[in-house]
């Protein structure tokens, strides 16, 4: 259960607070995530069933083999709707699980969906530079596109350290690189432009959102300017986590034709109606990923650096001895 002094939800923010979290990024984190938590995993085709399962157990398994498994008591930081530690649950990664988020509606969605699931899961609201938890609590920390959203990684970082158990691993991924967030921005850009501007003919109408959808979601889409603060070089990542005093730092990144696929897919079915494209063009775009990811993984990974992929995944873990910063 959550905190009884935890927050309550705000999916309404009124016009003074969204003027005033452009000054202030946690504040629009807040914001932002509570209006977002409602939808979010229809947003971004989430699910918690095979193919997220898969899914999440193959990031992991990516960076971190699968020795430790399953780990005992695991935190998710930055859970959102527990996406990332709920299906490494259900792929037998971890056995018992807590989440924190910034947003008291992600934190009330993952609770419910880990109550779905019949998931051993707690739950706080709760700033990644500040984890309400005792030293030495965690066998396993995971993170799933959430550093880039914490203003100071490196306290993050060291916070992580300092709730993990001594020999204790944490895993982040799907953080964007530096370059792969610029090509991933512009590719959505255009694909929301040439989307909302040709489903305007009369011809095309019955594929157009309803306008006020499509105001809510580019009011949401202007405040990812202020909650996006990062992007990361794979190799300055590492450096972080070194600096933080984690040691066995590995990073390795993933996603470039399948990136190149994926946002304007994305961006696309975010511009139509809900349920307009029906479970063929579903099946289509993840069978499609999947297999472009097959040749990022197997082909491109060998020829093409680091550095031009889209996303970014790095482990670490927690020395047996005191950590040295």
């Amino acid at each position: 259960m959550t905190g009884t002094t935890d927050p309550t939800p705000n999916p309404h923010a009124s016009a003074e607070q969204v003027a005033a979290a452009w000054q202030d990024p946690k504040l629009a984190n807040v914001l932002y995530h509570d209006w977002e938590a409602g939808s979010y995993d229809q947003k971004w085709s989430i699910s918690y069933d095979e193919r997220c399962i898969t899914y999440a157990t193959d990031r992991f398994r990516a960076v971190a083999g699968e020795t430790g498994w399953p780990y005992g008591h695991a935190l998710e930081l930055g859970s959102g709707t527990g996406f990332f530690l709920l299906n490494l649950m259900q792929g037998g990664v971890i056995s018992k699980g807590s989440v924190t988020d910034l947003s008291p509606g992600m934190v009330e969605v993952a609770l419910r969906n880990a109550e779905h699931l019949g998931l051993d899961v707690d739950g706080r609201v709760a700033d990644a530079e500040r984890i309400p938890y005792d030293d030495d609590t965690f066998d396993l920390v995971v993170g799933h596109a959430v550093l880039h959203h914490i203003p100071d990684v490196p306290a993050a970082l060291r916070e992580v350290l300092r709730v993990l158990k001594p020999g204790g691993r944490f895993v982040f991924a799907g953080e964007p690189t530096k370059v792969g967030d610029f090509y991933a921005r512009k590719l959505g850009q255009l694909t929301w432009w040439l989307s909302t501007t040709i489903t305007k003919l009369p011809a095309l109408s019955s594929w157009r959102r309803p306008q006020q959808e499509l105001d809510e979601s580019s009011r949401a889409a202007a405040l990812e300017a202020v909650v996006d603060l990062h992007t990361f070089d794979p190799s300055q990542l590492e450096r972080m986590a070194l600096g933080a005093g984690a040691v066995d730092v590995r990073a390795v990144t993933e996603e470039l034709t399948a990136a190149l696929f994926g946002w304007p897919v994305r961006t696309f079915e975010a511009a139509v109606p809900q349920g307009k494209l029906g479970f063929g063009w579903a099946m289509f775009a993840y069978r499609s990923w999947q297999r472009l990811s097959w040749l990022d993984e197997k082909v491109l990974s060998k020829v093409v650096p680091r550095e031009l992929f889209y996303n970014v995944l790095i482990t670490g873990t927690k020395p047996e001895g005191p950590v040295s910063l």
